[in-house]
């Protein structure tokens, strides 16, 4: 008889070492986003930071000069609101607003409307070299503001222009420097220049929308309008919303175009934009504090405006604002019935409550107690 004997391996627990974390090591790891950070946190606080502070201090201070030029002594001192009374006190200034807020109602939602239009067009299956064609459509945002104004302004100017030329052999006499047509040659150069770049801001929206999106849309039998108006236009709101956005910002810093244009159009004086009435109380005028008070009624302005755009862009569908109403409603009417079941049982209680504590509530209880 054999006896088998079974060796078991013996089991040794053998710890791992662990990982220290040194104290420098977490120092170092806390400090290296701070360190990337920094060469842009020293840009944007030295470049946008100062300069606002500095707008806004210098809009509350006032310079009094002694003598015709200054020359007899300069001292500044606080000047409360009175900058901001001069301002707004100036009739050219509230002009120059009125004026951009037309140019803004009338020549962001055209751009919009053509960006948009081409974006679908780049973007749909039909589309033939849209590579080239966005190229071209952007080529014109890449030409400096400057330049484009004075490339157009020779299209404008009679007896330069080609183009009235053309218009004059016709027997059309067109004015484009005029008074009542400059904000609008003004508005044909600004759509030129970003209709472009808003568009790529679209096609890159369109881009991301899934495929399969699409081929849904595919089998349920939808033609190219009804893809692009109930599927592809609420798909790129978002975009449509921040070019919006852009281009009423813009439309308040509207600066360099009507600058130049004022060279060849007599109707386009120093105050025509709100920008250029601040650039001429700071650079001719030498009035600063009024100037700093002009821009920051501008970005005010400018922000006054695009949060009520973006209020009323984010408003949610009627559907979801009926049934909020009607579950507040009906939040309010039972809050109101259960004040009134409370009130009627307090009246209740307080009635009855005499009853039990006088002498006959005394009696008749205790002669329920007797029986």
């Amino acid at each position: 008889m054999t006896q088998q004997t079974s060796t078991t391996p013996s089991r040794q627990t053998s710890a791992k070492p662990g990982f220290r974390t040194s104290t420098k090591a977490t120092v170092a790891q806390k400090r290296a986003p701070w360190m990337l950070l920094a060469p842009f946190l020293a840009l944007f606080v030295l470049t946008f930071i100062i300069p606002i502070i500095s707008a806004l201090f210098q809009s509350f201070t006032t310079v009094d000069r002694k003598g015709l030029f200054g020359e007899d002594g300069v001292t500044g001192r606080f000047a409360g609101f009175d900058n901001y009374i001069t301002a707004l006190n100036d009739t050219g200034f509230v002009a120059s607003i009125g004026r951009m807020l037309l140019f803004g109602v009338v020549q962001v939602p055209v751009m919009i409307i053509a960006c948009t239009i081409l974006a679908l067009l780049l973007e749909s299956a039909s589309a033939r070299w849209p590579g080239f064609f966005r190229a071209v459509y952007f080529m014109p945002y890449g030409v400096p503001g400057v330049i484009a104004t004075i490339l157009w302004s020779f299209l404008y100017v009679p007896g330069l222009s080609p183009i009235v030329s053309m218009l004059q052999a016709i027997g059309l006499q067109p004015d484009f420097l005029g008074a009542n047509s400059v904000l609008w040659s003004i508005a044909n150069i600004v759509t030129w220049t970003y209709t472009g770049y808003n568009m790529l801001i679209i096609v890159a929206q369109l881009k991301s929308i899934p495929g399969e999106v699409y081929e849904a849309a595919k089998v349920d039998g939808a033609n190219a309008f009804q893809v692009a108006w109930r599927i592809q236009i609420p798909l790129i709101a978002p975009a449509l919303v921040l070019t919006t956005v852009f281009s009423i910002i813009g439309t308040l810093q509207l600066f360099a175009e009507p600058q130049i244009l004022s060279t060849v159009a007599p109707a386009i004086d120093s105050e025509y934009t709100p920008n250029y009435a601040a650039y001429t109380n700071a650079f001719a005028f030498n009035e600063y504090g009024v100037a700093s008070a002009q821009a920051v009624i501008i970005a005010l302005a400018a922000f006054i405006l695009s949060f009520a755009f973006l209020a009323l862009t984010n408003r949610p569908p009627k559907d979801e604002r009926d049934n909020r109403k009607r579950a507040r409603r009906d939040g309010l009417e039972a809050q109101r019935a259960l004040q009134t079941r409370v009130s009627a049982r307090q009246v209740v209680t307080t009635q009855a409550a005499p009853g039990l504590q006088g002498p006959s509530g005394l009696q008749n209880g205790t002669k329920g107690a007797d029986a």
